[in-house]
């Protein structure tokens, strides 16, 4: 294969199949082939700085206000917005800009990952805003995951990817987001439909994850900030 004349697509899509092969997101960096996981993460992660010319500034059209989950989403609504939860606005609305995504449903992510609380550590060690494993943070080029614009910048380029990964499909994307792209690749879960349709096949966190991040999403998309 000449690397040198191969599609770079097609190159993404080999160093993300090593990346989740060797280092699963979902899980302590400690529990990972964290030795080969690291090496194919910086080179996806050169790929993935790259996507930030291919994106652009216009939101996938599935991700304009107002659009987030569809009309007929059977989600609760989100509760009320955390003390603070319009601290990071100017980081979340240039990451939206940079990685042509809807700001809503960057602020939703944050809502449903850490209630805006920059110092957030989850059980699992997930840190930060966008909760970023130790190894994706890494992957990703994350010295320090609690500093909101570099956990910000990055968990909304990971969420860019996601979305081209799976055409745009939002749902398929934020399950990825949360029970890591191996997990539904292996499922065959890529469209929306099909998670709509095979929503028992994922795990009860990432059922409530996908009701809450969207619901949160709608919220946001309908306010002023």
């Amino acid at each position: 294969m000449n690397v040198s004349s191969a599609d770079p697509r097609v190159i993404k899509q080999i160093l993300l199949s090593q990346w989740i092969q060797n280092t699963d997101p979902t899980v302590p960096a400690s529990s990972s082939a964290s030795g080969n996981g690291g090496m194919f993460g910086v080179l996806l992660n050169s790929l993935l700085q790259a996507d930030r010319a291919e994106a652009g500034t216009e939101p996938h059209p599935l991700l304009r206000m107002g659009r987030i989950g569809g009309t007929a989403a059977p989600f609760d609504p989100p509760q009320d917005h955390a003390e603070g939860s319009f601290a990071f606005d100017h980081l979340i609305h240039a990451a939206a800009a940079r990685y042509g995504l809807d700001p809503a449903l960057i602020k939703g992510v944050i809502q449903t990952e850490s209630g805006f609380d920059p110092k957030a550590v989850s059980r699992a060690g997930a840190k930060g805003l966008m909760q970023l494993m130790d190894v994706t943070a890494r992957g990703l080029g994350v010295t320090d995951a609690f500093d909101p614009a570099q956990n910000i910048d990055a968990g909304s380029r990971f969420l860019s990817y996601l979305l081209r990964k799976y055409d745009g499909n939002v749902t398929s994307a934020l399950a990825a987001y949360n029970a890591g792209p191996g997990r539904i690749d292996r499922l065959g879960l890529t469209t929306d439909a099909q998670i709509a349709a095979r929503m028992d096949e994922l795990p009860a966190e990432t059922q409530n994850y996908l009701r809450k991040v969207l619901a949160a999403a709608s919220y946001w998309s309908r306010q002023t900030y």
